[in-house]
């Protein structure tokens, strides 16, 4: 239930050839990235304030395009794309954010289950799924709450149940820790590992050294627009 979802095994998920990316006609954000993530990998994504790890982030969910360079996921060239095969290719990557973004008037199973919902399949068919998974991340006590009665940290659990319902391959998370105390970050990041275990191929951006100094991941360090991997 909690397995990504399957798909052919490809030589390479994700591969950025000389891309680069500005807005408008301002100065790079990003410049001359290139690099390659192998499927099941997990990655943190660091940098300073302001260094492009969102809008890097935006590239990977497909909401962007880079001002040039190739950009290939699952071994198709992102550029040759039409729209269609966009929203077909982002149903494979999950997102979480670091604001929760869960309705407020959904309950916690509601939540978890929307994207089943928007994709039309019947409750009678995810039902058991999403109840299975909520249990997985703590949260089977809590599936009629409304996020008004979830702390923090079971905030952020649901938005990840919620980002994995679909059994992404990709799983992008933008600060997931950022509004959670140290112990529960690291409860996260464990939970981040375990789904990464189960193959899903995982890129965290965070700034928080103590993660970073915990678990023994390779980084993504972007600095002036510029990406390097390490280790």
């Amino acid at each position: 239930m909690i397995a990504p979802a399957d798909s052919e095994t490809h030589a390479r998920v994700i591969e950025f050839t000389n891309v680069g990316l500005r807005y408008g006609h301002g100065p790079e954000i990003l410049k001359d990235l290139s690099f390659r993530i192998q499927p099941g990998s997990f990655h943190f994504l660091t940098g300073p304030s302001g260094s492009g790890k969102t809008s890097l982030l935006r590239l990977l969910l497909l909401s962007l395009k880079p001002s040039r360079g190739t950009v290939r996921m699952f071994d198709r060239d992102v550029g040759n794309l039409d729209q269609d095969a966009l929203l077909d290719m982002r149903r494979h990557i999950g997102i979480v954010f670091q604001e929760f973004r869960l309705l407020e008037h959904l309950t916690t199973f509601e939540n978890v289950a929307l994207p089943l919902r928007v994709r039309g399949e019947p409750e009678s068919v995810y039902r058991s799924n999403v109840s299975e998974l909520l249990e997985w991340v703590g949260l089977g006590e809590r599936m009629e709450a409304l996020p008004a009665l979830l702390s923090g940290g079971e905030k952020q659990r649901a938005a990840i149940a919620r980002a994995v319902i679909g059994r992404p391959d990709i799983l992008l998370a933008d600060e997931p820790t950022g509004n959670v105390d140290p112990e529960l970050s690291l409860r996260l990041v464990r939970l981040f590992a375990e789904l990464n275990k189960l193959g899903t191929t995982i890129i965290l951006a965070t700034h928080e050294l103590p993660l970073l100094d915990a678990f023994d991941f390779p980084r993504m360090a972007l600095t002036d627009g510029r990406v390097v991997i390490d280790g």
